[in-house]
């Protein structure tokens, strides 16, 4: 086989790879809930009822679809629905996951605990490393690790 034959050929596989990651990430695209009350409905209009309301600004919610104005939405317990555009925050927060979760000093297990963090805990993210967020929750504003959080961490 020529050698320009065999470039194309790793070349066409490296693109398939890089639009399999592409689409990855998208799926794992995060925003926020702009106002306290946000309703969220069973198609992309408002022409279709209303599944059920959001009471909490700033929860995070994942983008599963996209429909004119519209965002498919996925919750943190896999309740989804059609919410405008226009509701949607792109501050970075997520939820606590897991029962008693510390917020430390530093990003280490060894640093001080500053505080303890309940299921299903509002966090906003300030920034991530590999395995912990730098959060903030209250008067407290520390590290937590990752694979306590669901939402934007990445």
């Amino acid at each position: 086989m020529p050698w320009f034959k065999k470039k194309i050929i790793i070349l066409f596989f490296f693109s398939l790879i890089w639009l399999n990651n592409l689409h990855a990430n998208e799926s794992k695209k995060f925003l926020s809930l702009k106002n306290d009350e946000v309703n969220v409905r069973e198609g992309p209009s408002t022409d279709y009822p209303i599944k059920l309301v959001y009471n909490k600004k700033f929860l995070p919610v994942q983008i599963l679809d996209t429909w004119d104005n519209w965002k498919k939405i996925r919750d943190f317990e896999d309740n989804s629905g059609w919410i405008h555009v226009s509701l949607l925050s792109g501050k970075r927060t997520a939820i606590n996951k897991l029962k008693n979760s510390i917020i430390f000093t530093s990003n280490t297990i060894y640093s001080k605990p500053l505080a303890r963090v309940d299921k299903g805990r509002l966090l906003f993210i300030k920034k991530c490393k590999l395995l912990w967020c730098k959060v903030s929750s209250g008067k407290y504003t520390g590290w937590i690790q990752k694979k306590s959080l669901w939402g934007k961490v990445n």
